[in-house]
């Protein structure tokens, strides 16, 4: 009976933890912050999600939590290789890491980027997770004064053109 009891319990644990995190997405808050010549990003990722993406080619695994500067350096290498914003006429705009801040089961990353004058718009490639998950959807919201607008990325539909 003990047996039986222990069987059904580790049934539900793994029904549960794929029922838990059922889908895989990242949301991005970018604002366009004209006086300061910037764009302000703030990028929401699951915690076990990201965990897993910044393990590869690890030889421990990775915990945003761990002390030590080894999580911040790995975040900020991996959203330099998998967010890029470029100019309308293609100049690549760098993305400079700011912190993290956890939020429940998740983290919010932030950075942002310098713009070399005023703008109407910037092209995205936003491939986070990615190369992970086969259903990774990567939303992105975009404010700029009183105009918003949002754009998601998946395989297959990595890069847009958002103006504003």
């Amino acid at each position: 009976m003990r047996f039986l009891s222990l069987a059904a319990a580790l049934v539900l644990l793994a029904f549960t933890a794929r029922a838990w995190h059922a889908y895989h997405a990242t949301l991005t808050e970018l604002r366009y912050n004209p006086g300061q010549k910037q764009l302000e990003l703030a990028i929401k990722v699951f915690t076990d999600d990201f965990e897993l993406a910044l393990s590869k080619g690890q030889a421990t695994p990775v915990s945003l939590a761990e002390p030590g500067p080894r999580p911040q350096i790995l975040t900020a290498a991996y959203l330099n290789r998998t967010l890029q914003l470029k100019t309308p006429g293609g100049q690549a705009l760098p993305l400079k890491y700011i912190g993290m801040e956890k939020e429940k089961d998740a983290y919010w990353l932030y950075c942002k980027a310098t713009l070399p004058r005023t703008m109407g718009g910037v092209q995205i490639k936003q491939t986070m997770l990615l190369e992970t998950f086969a259903d990774q959807s990567n939303i992105v919201n975009i404010a700029a004064g009183s105009k918003a607008s949002s754009a998601i990325f998946r395989r297959g539909h990595e890069e847009e053109m958002v103006t504003w």
